[in-house]
């Protein structure tokens, strides 16, 4: 039996796109040529991956098994490609990095810098995303790995400790919470506030803490990096809460406080992700080793 690579990775697109359109736009083929190729792979394998109906597609318990050897196939796929590459150019290898903007704003700079000059044949990209989507992208194996938020995001995935990092609030220097050293959220929410990007960890934290006190909350704006929120709380649209080493970088330039957070979870685990059971390329596993050290997979095996 010969399954074409291309039909696999359509059907992991149909399963994480819910949709033979989606995946068919994912894929960037027709979606009546990825309806057939599908079909075709049923028919290859002798099962039914999917329940079609008027509603749409349902998959079947036999295409929840078919995804993770799916994807740990091209996955290897990818590796021989990356591998090749590295003795075509003489280099080490590639890794490709998703990571959330915490890990980026603190910790990445320092440690890739010093990976980098302990390891220059190796190419490093990085991507920035929300915890929930480097997830997904080590999953999907659009990352070979992954620094996010300690949490729950589903099977298939392995997680290392990585960093801890405290979140504080920040505001103006006349701002009515500056003369405090530390705040609670039920305070803060009498305030307005300048929130991170939509479906960010923080966010969700702000958004479960109003809940909790049964508080309304006045989000003012939202934003997309750290120092565009210290650039609007600078202003005076509101507070905002961010990590700590990520606040260092703004409050002397704009001339903000900083404020502990009295909550239990301002303090936070950063974890190392990678796929479940996957092969990993020689760069791959010397970043790990860097960034991990004693709790890398390799010095616990040993």
């Amino acid at each position: 039996m010969k399954i074409d690579p291309i039909s696999l990775r359509l059907f992991v697109a149909a399963m994480e796109e819910k949709t033979i359109a989606g995946a068919a736009e994912k894929q960037y083929i027709a979606a009546s040529a990825a309806s057939r190729r599908l079909a075709e792979l049923e028919q290859q394998l002798q099962v039914s991956l999917f329940e079609r109906s008027n509603k749409g597609m349902t998959p079947t318990p036999a295409a929840y098994a078919l995804l993770s050897s799916a994807r740990t196939v091209l996955n290897d796929l990818d590796s021989i490609g990356a591998q090749m590459l590295s003795y075509r150019s003489g280099s080490l290898g590639q890794v490709r990095i998703a990571a959330n903007i915490s890990a980026i704003t603190q910790f990445l700079p320092h440690d890739l810098k010093s990976f980098l000059t302990l390891h220059p044949g190796v190419q490093v990209e990085l991507d920035e995303k929300i915890s929930s989507q480097v997830a997904q992208s080590v999953r999907s194996n659009q990352a070979d790995v992954g620094i996010l938020n300690a949490g729950q995001y589903g099977d298939g995935l392995q997680f290392f400790p990585y960093r801890q990092d405290e979140l504080v609030m920040v505001a103006p220097q006349d701002h009515p919470l500056s003369a405090q050293a530390s705040v609670r959220m039920q305070q803060a929410l009498a305030h307005d506030f300048v929130g991170a990007h939509l479906g960010s960890a923080i966010n969700h934290l702000i958004h479960l803490a109003a809940a909790q006190h049964s508080l309304p909350l006045h989000m003012r704006i939202h934003v997309t990096s750290f120092d565009a929120m210290c650039l609007m709380v600078s202003a005076g649209l509101g507070v905002g809460i961010l990590p700590d080493g990520a606040a260092r970088l703004y409050v002397g330039a704009l001339g903000l406080r900083t404020l502990a957070l009295d909550e239990p979870w301002a303090k936070r685990q950063l974890v190392l992700a990678v796929r479940e059971g996957a092969s990993r390329s020689r760069a791959t596993d010397l970043l790990m080793r860097h960034l991990l050290g004693p709790m890398s997979p390799e010095s616990q095996q040993a």
